[in-house]
């Protein structure tokens, strides 16, 4: 796990950019959007491994992770070691639900190189493979990088290299699960808070395969639009939820619920898409007591039913 403004160091928080972002919306959040005018919902809430700053083996990792209220954890691939995490599952009680693709950020599909795009499209194999191994269901990908070109030919490029993995997907029953982030694709960098979800939407259909789908991050384009109004477009395409906080009023990342992000409408949101499924915590974490607080603060955001 990477701190959230330190794993897209390519992004200055400082930039003009930033500026542009802000708006009268932007405040610190209030107690009337962490009020809960709705019946408590039941999410499952994982988290990234490297958030498990806790000294041990994995087993030790993945009982802190329990311990803390997680349900599951998402683990990095390539790199699982399936015989030690078949252990630390059977251990622990805690299941892997799914993984990150380790290389992503430096492999990427829309590369113009064609051998690092055979690359990368090697190491998503190798991570679907792996996380199918212990258990898990989804690989959450960032599909590639404004820097690579134009839009289109990022966008060709990166579903072209992509696609050839959806037919070893069918065979798993897994689910590519795209992250929108700060890649500079799909939205507009530089601009404004009232962008959607529309680019996200049609790069998700252009697959059209039901092993492709959004690992929402609710909190990762505040900056850019209402995440609120992002789930009621992308709908049904969202398969699971990444989930972090972000101040308009500061420009910067802040912890879930110490945020100026609308819960409220966030929650109504998932309401009306039907959402029901997992949630990952991608914030920076540290030992037990600093992980227990983190899965509060997921459950007061979203409210989630806490187990009898």
């Amino acid at each position: 796990m990477f701190n959230p403004l330190n794993r897209r160091t390519f992004v200055s928080s400082t930039s003009a950019a930033l500026a542009l972002s802000l708006s009268p919306l932007a405040r610190s959040v209030s107690a009337d959007q962490l009020k809960h005018t709705a019946a408590p919902r039941k999410l499952l809430k994982t988290l990234k491994i490297g958030m498990v700053r806790v000294e041990g083996d994995l087993t030790t990792k993945f009982k802190a992770a329990k311990a803390a209220g997680f349900d599951g954890i998402e683990l990095n691939s390539p790199g699982i070691n399936v015989e030690e995490t078949r252990a630390a599952i059977e251990a622990s009680g805690l299941p892997v639900d799914g993984s990150v693709c380790s290389t992503h950020w430096k492999l990427h599909h829309s590369d113009k190189d064609p051998s690092v795009r055979a690359q990368a499209l090697q190491d998503l194999e190798t991570a679907i493979r792996q996380t199918h191994a212990v258990g898990g269901h989804t690989v959450l990908l960032v599909v590639g990088h404004g820097d690579d070109g134009p839009e289109e030919e990022v966008w060709q490029r990166s579903v072209a290299n992509i696609r050839q993995v959806l037919p070893l997907c069918a065979e798993l029953g897994m689910t590519i699960a795209i992250e929108n982030v700060w890649n500079r694709f799909l939205y507009d960098h530089g601009g404004g808070n009232d962008q959607t979800a529309e680019k996200f939407v049609r790069y998700v259909d252009e697959f059209n395969s039901p092993w492709v789908g959004m690992q929402f991050d609710i909190g990762n384009h505040w900056k850019y639009g209402n995440p609120a109004d992002w789930i009621r477009q992308l709908g049904k395409r969202v398969v699971k939820l990444d989930i972090k906080g972000f101040s308009r009023s500061k420009a910067d990342w802040a912890d879930i619920t110490e945020d100026d992000l609308p819960w409220v409408d966030v929650r109504n949101a998932l309401d009306e898409i039907g959402y029901q499924g997992w949630v990952a915590a991608e914030v920076n974490g540290g030992d037990l007591e600093r992980l227990t607080r983190i899965a509060q603060q997921i459950d007061k955001a979203l409210n989630i039913l806490a187990e009898a």
